[in-house]
């Protein structure tokens, strides 16, 4: 990746140096801009984040499940049946699905945030980061996608398996 600095077209008279004061409201205008440009992907962190609370809800009572599971065979000193093993697998195959879902989730807004700060530091340093911060959006969007996928992955074992079934 090149960096190439930003290019200054020069206002009023030609040949006539910019003053200070110009420069100033050019990079506070530049500044302005980009906070306008930040607000969507803070948003979309505040969705991120929401998603991130609604998988560890679902880790939690996965876990529960499997420990409740667990607690109840070593009272009986052995699985009652076919059907414990069963749910334990199922539990397992869950829970594994909703921690790369959260992990998915994270790294999406980990390259959000990367996204916002790589659009200020192109502003604040007159550099063109316009490519690795649209690499960055990507990313964050197939990270999502992935999360989601395995989210709803995730929710259809739940419904689907045990004595949960779909019409």
């Amino acid at each position: 990746m090149t960096i190439r600095p930003r290019r200054r077209f020069a206002v009023g008279r030609p040949g006539a140096r910019p003053s200070e004061g110009h420069r100033l409201e050019t990079h506070l205008t530049d500044i302005t801009h980009v906070i306008q440009l930040a607000v969507a992907p803070v948003f979309l962190l505040t969705a991120i984040a929401t998603l991130i609370n609604a998988l560890n809800i679902r880790l939690g009572r996965g876990i529960d499940r499997r420990r409740l599971i667990l607690s109840r065979v070593r009272n009986q000193a052995g699985l009652r049946s076919d059907d414990d093993r069963a749910e334990l697998a199922l539990l397992s195959r869950r829970v594994r699905l909703i921690y790369f879902s959260l992990l998915a989730a994270g790294l999406g807004g980990l390259l959000i945030c990367l996204v916002v700060a790589g659009a200020f530091v192109g502003a604040l340093m007159a550099v063109d980061l316009s490519k690795a911060v649209a690499v960055f959006f990507i990313l964050a969007m197939l990270a999502i996608v992935a999360c989601l996928g395995m989210f709803l992955r995730e929710v259809f074992l739940a419904v689907t398996g045990g004595t949960h079934r779909i019409p």
